[in-house]
């Protein structure tokens, strides 16, 4: 166990880098005063037992090693939920730019999506980290998705996970319907951006002239006593 800890180890150190970074986009944009594509950032690190499942699809063995660092990808996983379908080219053209990894493949399931009805953006990159034996860059996948993508996929993999990847006919057809209804929400609200994107700039500026009002009554009160 204590090779496989030393083995993720620098996996877990990526991730958690990694989302201080893409987490800090949202505030670099903030600052600039523009919409901001990024709506939030999760992460993760591939479980043992995933692992294990992926080498037996692979057939290689289930053992720490530079095979199984090439052969698996995706051992260190990155999510970037965007509000608009547009967002997601505008996040991966800002990922295209970054010195600080390397994108190495790309993936649209968006302009191309899987028979199954999924819809996502990967991008495989090469990141460096500091350890105490040195430098060492790894592999990490990132997927770029709309909130309604997001929901989708995440249901359809508890269905896949509940069924072992055998989904009775019935809820096949269901999910993939229910995977075009998700994308047509997302080009409905493609299409009322704009008054989306003025009623949460209303909201943001009334909610700070609310907190400002608040806090100027609350320090006059205080001051009376």
């Amino acid at each position: 166990m204590k090779e496989w800890k030393q083995f993720l180890e620098p996996y877990k150190q990526a991730v958690a880098e990694l989302k201080v970074k893409f987490k800090g986009l949202r505030a670099q944009y903030e600052l600039e005063g523009v919409h901001m594509p990024v709506e939030f950032v999760t992460g993760r690190v591939k479980p043992l037992a995933s692992i294990y499942d992926k080498t037996l699809e692979k057939d290689i063995p289930f053992k720490p090693s530079a095979e199984l660092a090439e052969e698996l990808p995706d051992i260190a996983g990155l999510r970037i939920m965007c509000q608009f379908v547009d967002d997601i080219g505008k996040v991966v053209a800002t990922l295209r730019k970054r010195t600080d990894l390397c994108v190495i493949e790309e993936r649209d399931y968006i302009s191309h999506k899987k028979p199954s009805g999924y819809r996502s953006y990967h991008m495989i990159i090469e990141y460096p980290v500091q350890t105490i034996h040195g430098g060492k860059t790894i592999l990490a996948e990132i997927q770029i998705r709309t909130l309604a993508m997001n929901f989708w996929a995440s249901i359809e993999h508890s269905l896949n996970y509940k069924y072992q990847g055998e989904l009775p006919n019935e809820i096949r057809h269901r999910l993939e319907r229910a995977a075009e209804a998700a994308f047509r929400l997302d080009e409905e609200m493609s299409l009322i951006r704009d008054e989306i994107h003025d009623a949460q700039q209303y909201f943001s500026a009334y909610k700070e002239t609310a907190d400002r009002d608040y806090n100027e009554t609350k320090r006059k009160g205080e001051e009376e006593r």
